[in-house]
Order: C-alpha cells, then sequence, then structure tokens
C-alpha cells in the first residue's frame, strides 16, 4: 500500500518521538536529586547527657547528617546525671554517660516502663590537669589526689601537699555534680561518689574548667582526656602514680590499662521504643560502624572489634 505524502510525514514523525522517548528512558541516570531510599529518612534524634562523650556523639551527628541531612540532632550536656533524669522521664531518646546507670535511675526507669539498651563506645583516661606555669607538679599520687579532694581536706596550698612546693593557694575546678567524670573521680580517690571538698568551682562543661585552668597559675582540675588533648597548648597534665610508677595518660596507657585507676569505658544508653523508629536504629548503627575511625580522631580511645560487633549483633 503506497501512503500519500501527508500520512508519510505523519508515521515518521511518530517514529522519530517514539525512538527518542525510547532513547531517553534507556539512558536516564539517577541524579544528585534522586536520593538514595535510605537517605529520605527524617525526624528528630533526640540526645543529652555527659560532657565527656559529647566530642564523640557531636561527630557522630555531623558525619551521618552528611547522608541523612532530615534528621535534626539536638546534643545536650546536662552531665551523664542529669541526662539519667531526663532519658527516665522519657525527655529524650539517648543518654551519653560516662559511668554505667545507677540503681536509683534503673528505678526511675523502670517506674515510667522505659526500657533501654546499653552500648560502651569508647575508653577515656579521666585526666588531672594544671596550668602551663606551674613547673613545680609533675605527678601526684593517688594518695596525694585524695588528699586535696576529700570532703574532710585540710589543702589549701601547694605547700599543704608537699613541703616543698610553693605556699601559694590552690584554685580548685571540677565537674558538676551532675557529672559521671565527677562520680567516677570522687569514687575511685575518695571511696564514695559525691565525696569531695566542697570548696570548687563546678560546671558540667568542661571547656568552662579548661579556661579556668588555662586563666590561673594556681589552679587544678579533673575532666575526660579528649579535652587536655583539644587544649595541649593551655594545659599540663599531672601523672598519676598508683603505687606502680607515675603514668601519663595517653591512647596506649588508657588503652592496656596502665594509667589506673583513672581509666574508664564510656557509654550509649538508647530506649528500646526510640530504637524502634528507622532514624534512631540507623544512627546507633552509623555509630558504632563508625566508631573504630571517629573515636581516636575527637582524642579517646576505641575500643576492640568484637565489642563493636557485639553491639552491632544485638541491634539486628
Amino acid at each position: 500500500m503506497k501512503l500519500s505524502k501527508k500520512a508519510f510525514v505523519t508515521v515518521t514523525m511518530i517514529l522519530v518521538v517514539a525512538i527518542l522517548a525510547l532513547t531517553g528512558c534507556g539512558s536516564s541516570q539517577p541524579t544528585q536529586a534522586q536520593p538514595a531510599e535510605e537517605a529520605k529518612l527524617s525526624g528528630e534524634i533526640r540526645i543529652d547527657g555527659s560532657s565527656t562523650v559529647f566530642p564523640i556523639t557531636e561527630a557522630m551527628a555531623e558525619e551521618f547528617n552528611a547522608t541523612y541531612p532530615d534528621i535534626k540532632i539536638p546534643i545536650g550536656i546536662s552531665g551523664t546525671g542529669g541526662g539519667f533524669t531526663k532519658f527516665t522521664n522519657k525527655e529524650t531518646d539517648i543518654n551519653d554517660a560516662s559511668r554505667p546507670i545507677k540503681e536509683k535511675e534503673i528505678a526511675a526507669a523502670q517506674q515510667n516502663g522505659i526500657e533501654y539498651v546499653a552500648f560502651e563506645v569508647a575508653y577515656d583516661g579521666l585526666s588531672v590537669v594544671i596550668n602551663k606555669e606551674n613547673t613545680w607538679v609533675d605527678s601526684l599520687t593517688v594518695e596525694e589526689l585524695k588528699k586535696i579532694w576529700a570532703p574532710d581536706s585540710t589543702v589549701k596550698t601547694w605547700k599543704d601537699v608537699k613541703a616543698e612546693w610553693p605556699a601559694e593557694a590552690i584554685k580548685f575546678y571540677a565537674p558538676g555534680t551532675d557529672s559521671g567524670t565527677f562520680d567516677y573521680f570522687t569514687e575511685e580517690i575518695n571511696g564514695k561518689s559525691g565525696a569531695i571538698r566542697p570548696d570548687f568551682t563546678p560546671s558540667e562543661d568542661d571547656n568552662v574548667l579548661v579556661q579556668g585552668v588555662a586563666g590561673d597559675k594556681n589552679a587544678l582540675a579533673f575532666f575526660g582526656y579528649a579535652y587536655y588533648e583539644e587544649n595541649t597548648d593551655k594545659l599540663k597534665i599531672v601523672k598519676i602514680d598508683n603505687g606502680k610508677g607515675a603514668v601519663e595518660p595517653t591512647f596506649d596507657t588508657i588503652k592496656s590499662g596502665e594509667y589506673a585507676p583513672l581509666s574508664r569505658p564510656l557509654f550509649l544508653y538508647v530506649t528500646k521504643t526510640a530504637m524502634e523508629r528507622p532514624e534512631v536504629k540507623e544512627f546507633v548503627k552509623f555509630y558504632l560502624t563508625k566508631a573504630k575511625e571517629i573515636v581516636p580522631q575527637v582524642g579517646y580511645v576505641a575500643l576492640p572489634d568484637e565489642v563493636y560487633s557485639k553491639g552491632l549483633s544485638s541491634i539486628k
């Protein structure tokens, strides 16, 4: 059958359009504006707790948001104890903790119907620091730390610690009473959580403690190792002697446990209800998967691979 000129042109146009359409379908590539399925996650993950664990969680959140920009992750620093108060009152999804949960906090969680999962995320070496201009202190024994920080301490000057040190008044700085670092230090050094001399300047924000010590030649403080690592130009670390020789906190001495008795694990507590939400579950998986890489970057010691693997297995 012979087509008319008009019919031929019409058929040709239809064929060209069809070919272009098919070519277009075959060559289309996903663009950057088409995110992966998992990147469509959104929501908010509420986190509070330890100022010691904060740098790790903050770094994790920044990395996580590079893949999941629609998930908001506000992070507070109320201290471990203050964070557990919010956690057990259903105000947060995750609590950063520089100590294990206490019996009274477990009871509060049970009373409010909160079940949770705990993950170890890093090691920390709680560090004793002084001002850079302090030339007389190089190390302290555990007994001397107790003499300085005990609730009934009579130490007012450096000379009260050692006769050969100057008779200059010590300015005391320490984490606030809601801090897990405060609990850990007082328990390990003074034998009871919360037992400490009353005349110290407290803060839940370790950066405030850093500034206090950096600005006073006679200042003394203790806080997480990462905050010392970030401020080595402003602070001097004190070696601790537990009877086996003075040891400086470093990645190696913290990891090996040689830096004793102030080496400790750090934790992440997550409510089981929150873990049922895909954005929270994905964040915790990301946290444990990336810990080996990110934890050392912010000044802490990563745990053995099997610890993180165990945590990931419990999620799955």
